[in-house]
């Protein structure tokens, strides 16, 4: 039982970027500074218009695996 609690209290918050990520990572498409959306786990690019999923701490960099910023 004490497996179960621990995968569901690490499911529910998500794994931490390091902030010097952070501050060096830019939008491989636009090559411009991204923003941190600390409440859907993305990395904001305006310019393009995608949003980069961050996945157990591992900011997903990829075009493909972004999500458009005008999807619902």
């Amino acid at each position: 039982m004490a497996d179960e609690t621990a995968s569901t209290t690490e499911s529910a918050q998500p794994a931490p970027v390091d902030p010097r990520l952070l501050e060096i990572l830019v939008c491989p498409v636009t090559k411009q500074g991204l923003q941190y959306d600390r409440a859907h786990n993305e990395l904001i690019s305006r310019a393009a218009g995608l949003a980069y999923p961050i996945r157990d701490g591992i900011p997903i960099m990829l075009p493909d695996e972004a999500r458009r910023l005008d999807e619902v």
